[in-house]
């Protein structure tokens, strides 16, 4: 009987995700926040709710909400990649670019062929004018996944740039 008691707390838990996870794909953020919000009433050390929610927060623009969320989500699990990511993307959001790239060097370390990390950090770079880095990191990204959107759009957007700097430095020489 105790066997039926721990299961059915976990389909209700799993369902209640799934319902969260399919308001997000429906764009309905705050909705999907209520129902993290109940998981982490009852379950506060849910990596997953505690990393859904940061997400829905952020598409709601509350980056600093979501920032906590990601927080909470590596201090339960200080090795995973998805909340490290998301932690830096909500830094990046802030302009805490520095900071940004720091979680995505910590996911580098943990998934060297993270190609999400290697884009992510480079528009941090490019953020604070470092170009020819973000450079780099964009072609490493597509190294490892030659079909990363973010990682080829980010890519050309430097290379031009570069270029536009390139010729503006010919034209005042």
């Amino acid at each position: 009987m105790s066997v039926i008691a721990v299961v059915k707390p976990l389909n209700e838990l799993d369902k209640t995700l799934d319902d969260a996870s399919e308001l997000c794909h429906e764009g309905l953020f705050s909705e999907a926040i209520t129902l993290y919000d109940q998981i982490l009433k009852t379950n506060p050390d849910n990596l997953d709710a505690n990393i859904d929610k940061g997400v829905a927060l952020q598409n709601l623009g509350k980056f600093k909400q979501a920032l906590k969320s990601f927080q909470k989500a590596c201090d339960l699990s200080p090795d995973n990649v998805t909340a490290i990511l998301n932690k830096g993307t909500a830094l990046h959001s802030l302009g805490k670019f520095d900071d940004a790239i720091i979680c995505y060097e910590r996911a580098l370390f943990l998934d060297d062929k993270c190609a999400m990390a290697l884009a992510y950090k480079g528009m941090s770079l490019g953020e604070q004018g470092k170009i020819q880095e973000a450079l780099e990191c964009f072609k490493s990204a597509l190294q490892i996944d030659n079909d990363y959107d973010i990682a080829q759009i980010s890519k050309e957007i430097a290379e031009k740039l570069l270029q536009s700097n390139q010729d503006m430095t010919r034209k005042n020489s």
